[in-house]
C-alpha cells in the first residue's frame, strides 16, 4: 500500500476495519438473540454481552489489519495483538464473572421483603461478559472483516 493511505482518518484501513467489525458484530447480535430467545431484542443493538463479542471483533480486526498493512513482525502489530488478548481475556474473565454476580444479587434483592430499603432498587445489568465461544466467534469475525477489507483495498489499488 502507498504511504498516503493512512494519512486521513477516512482512509485509515485499520480504523475502518475495526469499526466495520464492531458494527457487523453488534448488529448480528440482534439476529442471534432472535435465534436463541425467539424474540427480537432491540437492546442487543447497543448492549454488551451476547453472540458474537463485538469487543473481540473490534480488537481482532484492528490487530489483523495492522498486521496486514504494516507487517506482522513490527511493534505496532505486537501492541495491537496484546491489546486484543487483554480485551478478550477480560471479556471471558472479569466481565463474565461480574455479570454472573449481578444475576445472583438481582435474585437476592428480588426476594427481599417490601419494607427493605434495597427492595425498590433497580436490577443490576447481567449481560456484561462473554463465553469463550462468543469471544471466539467475535475474533473470527474481526479477522475475516480485516482480510476482506484488505482484499478490497488490493483489488481497488490494482484496477
Amino acid at each position: 500500500m502507498d504511504e498516503t493511505a493512512g494519512s486521513s482518518i477516512i482512509t485509515n484501513y485499520p480504523l475502518i476495519s475495526a469499526f466495520v467489525a464492531f458494527a457487523v458484530a453488534q448488529s448480528s447480535k440482534f439476529f442471534t438473540s432472535w435465534y436463541t430467545e425467539r424474540q427480537w431484542n432491540f437492546k442487543q443493538l447497543l448492549g454488551s454481552g451476547g453472540m458474537p463479542s463485538s469487543h473481540s471483533a473490534t480488537v481482532s480486526a484492528l490487530a489483523t489489519s495492522i498486521g496486514l498493512q504494516e507487517g506482522f513482525g513490527g511493534a505496532l502489530f505486537a501492541t495491537s495483538l496484546i491489546l486484543a488478548f487483554v480485551v478478550m481475556y477480560d471479556a471471558t474473565g472479569v466481565r463474565l464473572q461480574a455479570g454472573r454476580q449481578a444475576e445472583v444479587l438481582n435474585q437476592i434483592v428480588y426476594e427481599l421483603p417490601a419494607e427493605h430499603p434495597l427492595a425498590e432498587s433497580r436490577p443490576l445489568h447481567e449481560l456484561l461478559g462473554h463465553t469463550p465461544s462468543q469471544v471466539l466467534a467475535g475474533s473470527l469475525l474481526g479477522i475475516v472483516t480485516a482480510v476482506v477489507g484488505f482484499v478490497i483495498i488490493l483489488t481497488c489499488s490494482h484496477s
